[in-house]
């Protein structure tokens, strides 16, 4: 996809879209008040928040991924307030909104045609929780073929434990992010 860059009504460019902005779980459960606060959220979102604003700007196709459980989860219930993506990161009406049930965003949706559909080769992924379906959705799309970036200060993750010792959080976005750089993406 060729898209025009105008300044003052003059076509000054054009850019070649072959990118998408996925944006995955930044929804209210994940916040202060939530189900499953995460650590640093609100850090996460404001970066996130610039990542939207920057695709816009460039006419970078963006991409919201929203996670359903069943019902006898305790976060991310349809029709709770919980499952909503956060209004300060709101999708604009020509925005793709995706539902899923997995950690891995292709699994059992439509992700992968969509973004074949519309020429995107680069997918750029920011989101929440690091260790879980953003760590899943970069290994996945790797598979699929697609070049990949993860914004690593867009991402939040949590504390967690093994054998009754906490790994807190900064340790496992760290990990996480470096186990995923190299080969299945690049960390900026």
């Amino acid at each position: 996809m060729i898209n025009p860059v105008c300044r003052d009504n003059v076509i000054v460019s054009y850019i070649t879209m072959k990118e998408a902005l996925i944006i995955i779980d930044v929804q209210n459960d994940y916040f202060p008040g939530g189900s499953c606060e995460l650590y640093r959220p609100l850090e996460a979102e404001k970066k996130i928040k610039e990542l939207i604003d920057d695709s816009r700007a460039s006419g970078r196709k963006i991409i919201y991924i929203q996670h359903i459980n069943p019902p006898d989860d305790y976060f991310f219930i349809e029709g709770t307030d919980g499952v909503k993506i956060s209004d300060r990161i709101k999708p604009a009406e020509e925005d793709k909104i995706i539902i899923k049930h997995y950690p891995n965003s292709f699994l059992e949706t439509d992700l992968n045609e969509y973004l074949k559909s519309i020429g995107v080769e680069e997918l750029i992924i920011c989101g929440m929780m690091t260790h879980m379906c953003v760590d899943t959705t970069v290994r996945a799309a790797m598979d699929y073929g697609y070049s990949v970036k993860v914004v690593g200060d867009a991402c939040a993750t949590m504390d967690l434990a093994i054998n009754g010792e906490t790994v807190p959080a900064d340790m496992v976005q760290k990990a996480f992010l470096a186990a995923l750089d190299g080969v299945f993406a690049t960390i900026i």
